[in-house]
């Protein structure tokens, strides 16, 4: 009998004037120790068809016209709230897609995994603590003793993530299923979490349902794979057969999507943009009665760069580097020390008012769309605000028209402005947050993992879509990531970081073909071969 058994499954979802199909009689098994992997676009049904194992979808919204789910020969649809109880977070976990919406902001991060190892085992605080330790070490959480009263907003996405994996695997469960586990980590430790993940299953006979946008990550941990395209799998067998000689026409298309090429050549003498200049962003250590400061968190530490007019400056490095405090220090959403310089203006001692006028050229995609979306406002009403601040458009037709084309620009229908952010896709929030951030036709644009929730198509057409509007527009990016692929494709120069300084600069020719520091190179490893020995090695 398989660990997990799912038969003809269907999922539609009541919406105005009908019914949505969002999983069409999907069929697939996962035996015990096999990592079965679920690929597809954004939006295909690959969450929803993992939200169903444990029932968690919206119900009565979401029905099950047809379909049978089983564990063990026990089944979840339309099981009692005992029984599932019973197999929640025992012996099947999950690892969501957005870990800062997954955590509870107002609790620590032990007191959240406590919760997990005190409702199912019974422990005590002290062997509770005592485990929590264990999993946020096994997981590679640095620090792990100082983050245990840590709140998630005080944790980079990468750690916010693996405080989730540590959730999800200390109950050592029958089934993992991980939604894009590796999306808000950097490359070094996505290679260990995978290493980690391959252990665990081997020790515990643990199962995984992988669903993911990185074929590369499928290659390398999946036995069998499972491509879905809107709501139905299309083709499924072992990971070998199905990558090497692929039947359907949408696996050629997804096995082929992959973010290409290289920036164009740039003329000389590019005007700078933004520069600067011994950037530091220290946070005080308070501890005591009277909170006195008894140390600093250095997380960006004298950090030089200049990002000119229509030129992209890539900034690598792990979780927890300075990447995005970079960023947010040059927008002057951060304070700190140090020169720098928009437009050949001086803004690093300029006040709020000051500042106002320039913020509609310089702006920023975050790397959680969620959280950077309002969930109270339709799309149409998240896109006008900067519309409504800056430029005073108040011609509602005008406005709708503006906005349904910035929505054109980012692969989205302009009629979906009319509709609120929970009823988009992971990748199509992002799109979103991008055309939020071009509708002002900005000259500075910071891109925080602009890219992370994306899968491989969607990824391509991201990146041709800012080619294409940096060139139309002369745009400057500061493109941070972990994904090397997709910063080896946008990028004319890159900085590594690395514990708040820079550790390597220069054109991305040098730095990608000719890494200097043992650091670049375990990157580069991580990134483009997954030799996890080899990073393993340089990091100790």
């Amino acid at each position: 009998m398989a660990l997990l058994d799912i038969r003809d499954l269907s999922v539609n979802f009541r919406v105005a004037g009908g019914e949505v199909a969002a999983v069409r009689r999907a069929s697939f098994q996962i035996d015990k120790g096999e990592t079965v992997a679920l690929v597809g676009e954004s939006g295909s049904g690959k969450s929803v068809t993992a939200l169903s194992v444990l029932q968690l979808l919206p119900y009565p919204v979401a029905s099950h016209p047809s379909g049978s789910i089983t564990v063990d020969g026990v089944e979840m649809i339309g099981a009692s709230e005992t029984t599932l109880q019973k197999i929640r977070g025992n012996r099947i976990t999950m690892v969501f897609q957005e870990p800062m919406t997954s955590l509870n902001p107002v609790h620590t991060v032990e007191r959240q995994v406590n919760e997990v190892l005190l409702l199912h085992q019974g422990m005590s605080t002290a062997q509770a603590r005592a485990r929590t330790l264990e999993l946020l070490h096994m997981v590679g959480l640095q620090e792990a003793e100082r983050r245990l009263g840590a709140y998630p907003h005080e944790l980079s996405g990468g750690q916010r993530q693996r405080v989730m994996i540590a959730m999800a695997l200390a109950n050592k469960p029958d089934l993992l299923i991980a939604d894009e586990p590796t999306t808000a980590v950097d490359v070094t430790i996505q290679a260990q979490l995978l290493k980690l993940l391959g252990e665990l299953q081997q020790k515990l006979g643990m199962a995984m349902l992988l669903i993911t946008h990185d074929l590369g990550i499928v290659r390398k941990i999946a036995k069998r794979v499972c491509v879905m395209q809107q709501g139905a799998i299309v083709e499924q067998g072992d990971t070998a057969q199905v990558f090497g000689a692929p039947q359907h026409p949408y696996t050629k298309l997804l096995l082929a999507a992959e973010p290409k090429g290289r920036p164009p050549q740039r003329p000389d003498g590019a005007r700078p943009v933004m520069r600067g200049t011994d950037v530091k962003v220290h946070f005080p250590i308070k501890k005591g009665v009277f909170k006195r400061t008894v140390a600093h968190v250095k997380a960006v530490d004298g950090v030089s760069l200049t990002v000119r007019e229509g030129h992209t400056v890539g900034v690598v490095g792990e979780s927890g580097s300075g990447k995005t405090t970079l960023g947010l220090a040059l927008l002057r959403l951060l304070r700190s020390q140090g020169a720098i310089v928009f437009a050949e203006l001086a803004i690093d001692g300029l006040g709020w008012r000051d500042l106002r006028p320039l913020r509609r050229s310089m702006q920023i995609v975050f790397q959680d769309p969620y959280g950077s979306l309002s969930p109270r406002l339709s799309v149409g009403q998240i896109i006008e605000e900067g519309l409504l601040v800056h430029t005073g458009l108040r011609d509602r037709d005008e406005r709708r028209r503006v906005i349904g084309q910035a929505l054109s620009e980012v692969g989205l229908d302009p009629e979906t402005q009319d509709r609120y952010p929970h009823e988009f896709s992971g990748g199509q929030r992002q799109r979103i947050a991008i055309a939020r951030a071009m509708v002002l036709k900005p000259r500075f644009v910071v891109l925080d993992e602009p890219t992370s929730a994306l899968d491989m198509s969607v990824q391509a057409q991201i990146v041709d879509l800012l080619r294409d509007l940096q060139q139309k527009h002369n745009l400057a990016y500061l493109f941070i990531s972990h994904d090397l692929r997709v910063v080896r494709a946008m990028a004319d120069e890159v900085i590594v970081m690395r514990d708040g300084r820079v550790v390597e600069s220069g054109t991305a020719e040098q730095v990608f073909d000719h890494p200097q520091t043992d650091y670049t190179k375990a990157l580069m490893a991580a990134a483009f071969e997954l030799d996890v020995r080899y990073v393993d090695a340089v990091r100790t």
